[in-house]
């Protein structure tokens, strides 16, 4: 597995070399935003995002933007901010978790095969395959499928799940894990597509924060917590609608929300 680092303190590049290397992971380190953007630009072959918040001549914020107008590959973020609006921003910029400065690494370790698996790769070692790199999905979203009226629904073992979803003007192809508008993939995080795919599932019906809250645990006991459910369906409502578009995702104050 291939980590794209961004990091302005030597010390801790080699620190995290250091460790992450004998955690089985292959570790590709920038010290600045020009050289981080430079390498975007050229193509990423990485599994993972770490970045810095604070940079010599720009911020984390800017890459993480520029990374995922390209691609849905976990980004968690390094920051020495652990306020409120720092993790928003975050958040808000597409970043799928973060960790405040000074950390641990075998809770850095964690949270990195943490966001592996929401992706659908396999952190220990084998290749990225799910909604990151728009792969071979995870079985239990690849087996999500369309009745004929057009409603998502769980569906038993076998079956295709390559039927196109409808959600506003745009297109879910659960096969491929891609949005379509208009002809353009909409970049998703690994997050806010297993919170479209909850949704989609569950079309019609309200759901309350707390069973979107536990639809979004991670098997390795990570989980989102309130505060981050509501940017991630603030996310995915700012990238399924544009002005003048009927709501996807509507708000049912003070229980949950519901995609009709």
């Amino acid at each position: 597995m291939r980590v794209f680092l961004v990091e302005d303190d030597p010390i801790i590049i080699e620190g995290l070399k250091i460790a992450l290397t004998q955690e089985g992971f292959e570790v590709e380190a920038f010290m600045d935003m020009a050289g981080a953007l430079a390498k975007i630009a050229e193509g990423m072959d990485f599994d993972v995002c770490l970045l810095d918040v604070m940079l010599p001549d720009g911020d984390g914020y800017t890459i993480c933007k520029a990374i995922r107008e390209r691609s849905r590959i976990p980004i968690l973020f390094l920051t020495a901010c652990d306020d409120e609006v720092h993790t928003v921003l975050a958040l808000e910029q597409g970043a799928d978790d973060y960790i405040a400065k000074p950390f641990r690494i075998r809770e850095l370790t964690a949270r990195i095969k943490a966001v592996l698996r929401r992706s659908g790769a396999d952190p220990d070692g084998n290749p990225a395959g799910g909604a990151a790199s728009g792969a071979v999905l995870p079985a239990s979203e690849r087996d999500l499928a369309v009745n004929a009226e057009g409603t998502a629904c769980g569906t038993a073992s076998g079956a295709a799940g390559t039927d196109i979803v409808t959600i506003g003007r745009n297109k879910l192809n659960p096969l491929s894990g891609r949005v379509m508008r208009d002809g353009e993939e909409i970049m998703l995080t690994s997050a806010e597509y297993r919170l479209l795919l909850t949704f989609v599932r569950n079309r019609g019906r309200l759901l309350t924060r707390r069973q979107l809250l536990n639809d979004m645990w991670d098997e390795s006991g990570d989980f989102v917590n309130d505060n981050t459910l509501t940017v991630y369906v603030r996310r995915l409502r700012k990238k399924l609608e544009e002005d003048g578009d009927a709501p996807v995702i509507d708000t049912v104050r003070g229980i949950g929300y519901r995609m009709d």
